[in-house]
């Protein structure tokens, strides 16, 4: 049987676009050399890891991510929107995009439902900060798959204060900044939470009418430990019984893949265990505890880390479902450029670690 294992990787490119363009100001340019550089950073990568489907973010360039991932053999790659152009080559909102080896049959950005966004109190014009990409991948074993890639708001405040009015006192700037930094930082968490929620509401909706497995990938920008995103993995329901919670419920929920491989872990652990006598003993004595390996950040900030970055796997990746198909053998996230850089292989990398997921088919 050939095309038993599948991997799945995000992948945060930080400010993917060709020169002669800027990013966000006239002076943020690469050179031709800098640009090259990171070129062949994400293509060593590529190499290296070899993941089946991609989900990039920051992405201002795609055409050329096109035709770079293409001379690394991913022949399908789209996205569903692109970046806007405030000037006539300074470039801001960068898009998502995926790339696979695998044949896209079926694309689409997911649009929330507005009617919904009202009910929770938000605008009827009510979007997402970037276009979320659907795209429906024919994954051997499986088939039609669901593959939502996303870049959640980020925290930055969606309120600037007024810096540059001379007319203020220091005391009185300071107190402007301390409001529209609250008052912003709200905003912004607002908008995630919701982009999170409409999204997930939208993925249900597509499950029950497409009975599609589910993937969802990307910059999530929080932690899923936080409450603003937690219920994207929410996997009960009060007064519904165990048996229709198995039947029903599994099939809808998502899964964090790093919580299936530490499960996934602790499953061959114990088998290892049972076999070994002596641990068997100790295991009699109360002595043995399950090891759990502590999960590395994607993203540091001056002297704090944090996990940003994630894919999410419905019931069809769970070894626990008797139905599923495959089971998450490894996660890997690589973040060498981020603990030990060396200018001159990663002076153009990205400022995030990246996931990677292995899936097993089960025998």
């Amino acid at each position: 049987m050939t095309n038993t294992q599948l991997k799945i990787a995000t992948f945060n490119l930080f400010n993917y676009l060709e020169p002669p363009n800027a990013f966000y100001d006239f002076e943020r340019i690469y050179s031709a050399e800098q640009w090259q550089k990171k070129q062949n950073w994400i293509a060593d990568y590529l190499q290296e890891f070899q993941p089946d489907i991609i989900g990039f973010q920051e992405v201002f360039s795609p055409e050329s991510l096109k035709v770079l991932v293409a001379t690394q053999g991913y022949e399908h790659f789209a996205v569903v929107d692109q970046a806007q152009v405030i000037d006539d080559f300074i470039y801001r909102s960068p898009v998502v995009a995926i790339a696979s080896r695998y044949p896209i049959i079926a694309l689409e950005a997911v649009q929330p439902n507005t009617e919904l966004a009202q009910s929770l109190g938000l605008a009827s014009d009510f979007s997402f900060s970037r276009k979320v990409l659907r795209a429906t991948v024919d994954i051997p074993h499986i088939g039609p798959c669901d593959c939502y890639v996303v870049h959640f708001k980020s925290k930055r405040s969606m309120i600037e204060a007024d810096e540059l009015d001379k007319t203020c006192t220091a005391e009185k700037t300071i107190i402007e900044s301390l409001k529209a930094q609250v008052a912003g930082g709200w905003g912004s968490t607002i908008q995630r939470g919701s982009e999170a929620t409409l999204l997930m509401i939208e993925m249900i909706e597509r499950r029950e009418a497409s009975n599609n497995p589910m993937i969802l990938m990307g910059d999530f920008n929080n932690s899923l430990a936080d409450g603003v995103l937690s219920h994207l993995l929410t996997n009960t329901l009060r007064f519904v019984s165990a048996i229709d919670r198995d039947t029903y419920l599994a099939k809808y929920c998502l899964n964090d893949a790093w919580d299936l491989f530490q499960v996934a872990q602790h499953n061959i652990n114990a088998v290892q265990n049972a076999a070994s006598k002596e641990v068997s003993q100790q295991a009699n004595q109360g002595t043995v505890q399950a090891k759990t390996s502590a999960r590395t950040p994607t993203h540091y900030f001056g002297a704090s880390s944090s996990v940003l970055d994630y894919i999410l796997l419905s019931s069809e990746f769970d070894a626990s479902n008797h139905d599923s198909m495959y089971q998450v053998t490894d996660y890997h996230t690589y973040d060498r450029h981020l603990i030990n850089p060396i200018f001159d292989r990663d002076g153009e990398s990205t400022d995030h670690g990246i996931v990677l997921v292995s899936l097993t088919l089960r025998s």
